[in-house]
């Protein structure tokens, strides 16, 4: 847990804190990567790193040969470089309660990342919203927002990806 919550902060939002360079693409080569951690006193090996890689259960890394990226989430600048993909009729978003308000009157928005994250389905939905509460999980109309022109990607582990869901898209459960 400690290598994939380490490999996540230096992959998607703060590579130069150890002093590693992201190339456009978001990869990192694997052996910098090691060295880097262990010379600001995190050590793991590449043993260590592939396990992580192979069981985190939302597929957070991608490894290609030698080289390392985080699937989505980056704060940092990078190019997935994902084609444009046709969304099921319906995503879905978790959050909670205090943020339904802004929601209502904007929609989701990127925030601090590239892009709005949505799920495939509600309990991995509910899954991400109970990481900050208890979860409300909101269907979001991603057929008619490609109908309509907004464009969608995948990422390898699943997560869809738009820059924003207007709020006309979302449908909020009842109770909320």
């Amino acid at each position: 847990m400690k290598v994939s919550k380490y490999l996540s902060k230096h992959l998607r939002h703060q590579p130069e804190r150890i002093g590693i360079t992201l190339d456009d693409g978001g990869w990192v080569d694997i052996g910098t990567l090691i060295e880097a951690a262990a010379a600001h006193g995190f050590r793991f090996t590449r043993a260590e790193l592939d396990h992580v890689v192979a069981e985190n259960d939302k597929q957070r890394f991608a490894v290609e040969g030698d080289r390392i990226r985080a699937s989505q989430g980056h704060s940092v600048e990078v190019d997935l470089d994902l084609p444009a993909a046709t969304p099921p009729a319906y995503l879905f978003h978790g959050t909670v309660a205090r943020h339904l308000d802004a929601i209502r009157a904007e929609g989701l928005r990127p925030m601090n990342r590239h892009a709005v994250h949505l799920s495939p389905d509600r309990d991995t939905a509910t899954r991400v919203g109970a990481r900050r509460g208890r979860p409300i999980v909101l269907s979001v109309d991603a057929g008619a927002m490609h109908r309509d022109g907004h464009v969608f990607q995948v990422s390898a582990n699943g997560v869809w990806l738009t820059d924003a869901v207007p709020p006309g898209y979302l449908r909020f459960p009842e109770s909320h």
